[in-house]
């Protein structure tokens, strides 16, 4: 039995949640997400609760993605999502400016981003990175492929990490 699906939603009151079809759409404070969902699966809407159903037996794994895919929606429109990455190397800095995002990460040139829509990026200091948005998916995909550039490496921690991500070190060579 899917635990995930079974788990009831509670849906803020400065939130919308509308349903065309197989379409599902949030509204919040901090902007709209619509997102096509499976008809397998049933949406069941009252007294500022969401529920979902499976048809069949078969569709557990189904059955909690999409549950946590509107709780990720509800949570993205009202709070939004945040992901904080530092550059770690002598040189290394990041500088956004407009909708572009230039890193300087040790090779023998600058590597240029282009924002995404609905994705801003900030750079409080020349070595950390703020990605913000209100869709999960796109927020951390954009984090991910600037980490992608220079992920970290084991023996001098130098490279693009995660601002609470734990690098392994490992012992260099030794010499006899």
């Amino acid at each position: 039995m899917s635990r995930i699906g079974l788990k009831v939603i509670e849906v803020p009151d400065n939130v919308t949640v509308t349903k065309n079809g197989n379409d599902i759409t949030v509204k919040g404070p901090k902007g709209e997400l619509t997102r096509y969902f499976d008809p397998r699966i049933t949406f069941n809407q009252k007294d500022g609760e969401i529920q979902f159903t499976r048809s069949d037996e078969n569709d557990k794994a189904l059955h909690g993605t999409e549950r946590a895919n509107l709780a990720a929606m509800i949570e993205g429109v009202e709070k939004g999502y945040i992901k904080k990455l530092t550059l770690v190397g002598v040189g290394y800095r990041a500088q956004a400016q407009g909708n572009k995002l230039t890193l300087n990460v040790g090779y023998s040139h600058p590597v240029v981003f282009d924002v995404p829509e609905g994705i801003t990026v900030k750079t409080p200091s020349a070595t950390a990175i703020e990605v913000e948005g209100i869709s999960k998916q796109k927020v951390g995909q954009f984090a991910a492929e600037i980490r992608d550039v220079r992920p970290p490496e084991p023996y001098k921690g130098k490279g693009i990490r995660y601002e609470d991500e734990y690098v392994r070190r490992k012992e260099g060579k030794t010499g006899k």
